[in-house]
C-alpha cells in the first residue's frame, strides 16, 4: 500500500495554524478567568453589601432608640390587681405597626443611598495562585443593590430571681438584597435582632423557698423533702 504524500506545510500555513491554537488558547483563558472572576466577584460582593446592611440597620436602630422613639411605656400597658401586683400586659398594637413601618422606611432609605459602589479586585487574584492573590493592578467593577426590608417585634421572658420576670421587647429587622454585578447577579439576606426595650416584673414573693442541689433528680428531692418536711 502506498503511503499519500503530504507536502510540508507552507509559512503561511504554519502562522495561520499558531493564530488558531493561539486563539483557542486565549478562549480557554478567558473562560476560566470569567468563571473565577464570578466566583470571586460574587462572594466579595455579598461580604461586601452583608456588612453594609448590619451597618446600616444598626444605625437605624441606634438612631431610633436615641430619638426616644421607642419607649417601653409607649408600647406595653401593665394592668395590675388591687394589692398592687401586675395581672397582665396589654401591647399598643397601632404603636408597634408604626414603629415596624418607620424603621423600615428609615432603613430602606439609608440602602438607597449606599446601593451604588465599586469593586476592585487584583488582576493577581483571577489567577487563583496562592502567590498571586492581592498583588497586581487592581479590576475595578461596578455594583448595584437593590433591597428589600421587613421589620417585626418579638417578646422574651426569662426569669430573673424569685418571683421575677424579665420582658424584653426585641425588634428584628430582616434585609433582603439582590446584587447587580456585570453579567451576573447574586444575592444575599441579613437578619438583626436588638433588645429595644425591657423591664422587670416582679411578683409576689413567697413565705417559703427551697432549693435542691444535690444532684439528682427533682422529682427525687421533692418526694424526699415533702415526707421529711410533711
Amino acid at each position: 500500500m502506498r503511503r499519500r504524500y503530504r507536502p510540508p506545510m507552507t509559512g503561511a500555513q504554519k502562522a495561520r495554524a499558531f493564530c488558531f491554537l493561539f486563539a483557542v488558547l486565549l478562549i480557554t483563558l478567558a473562560l476560566v478567568a470569567t468563571t473565577h472572576l464570578r466566583s470571586l466577584l460574587g462572594n466579595l460582593a455579598v461580604t461586601r453589601v452583608s456588612n453594609m446592611v448590619g451597618q446600616v440597620v444598626t444605625s437605624a436602630v441606634t438612631d431610633a432608640l436615641a430619638s426616644g422613639e421607642i419607649q417601653y411605656n409607649n408600647l406595653i400597658t401593665l394592668e395590675k390587681g388591687s394589692d398592687g401586683s401586675i395581672t397582665a400586659l396589654h401591647s399598643n398594637m397601632a404603636e408597634f405597626n408604626r414603629l415596624q413601618a418607620a424603621i423600615t422606611q428609615d432603613v430602606l432609605t439609608r440602602l438607597d443611598q449606599v446601593s451604588d459602589t465599586d469593586l476592585t479586585l487584583p488582576i493577581g487574584t483571577l489567577t487563583g495562585s496562592a502567590l498571586l492573590v492581592g498583588r497586581g493592578p487592581s479590576v475595578r467593577v461596578k455594583m448595584q443593590s437593590v433591597g428589600s426590608c421587613s421589620a417585626h417585634f418579638e417578646n422574651q421572658f426569662d426569669q430573673a430571681g424569685i418571683n421575677q420576670t424579665t420582658h424584653r421587647i426585641l425588634l428584628c429587622v430582616d434585609v433582603s438584597m439582590s446584587i447587580l454585578l456585570p453579567g451576573f447577579r447574586t444575592s444575599t439576606e441579613v437578619s438583626n435582632s436588638f433588645s429595644v426595650a425591657e423591664t422587670v416584673i416582679v411578683g409576689a414573693v413567697p413565705d417559703t423557698y427551697t432549693y435542691f442541689d444535690s444532684g439528682n433528680p427533682v422529682e427525687e428531692d421533692a418526694f424526699e423533702y415533702s415526707i421529711n418536711n410533711g
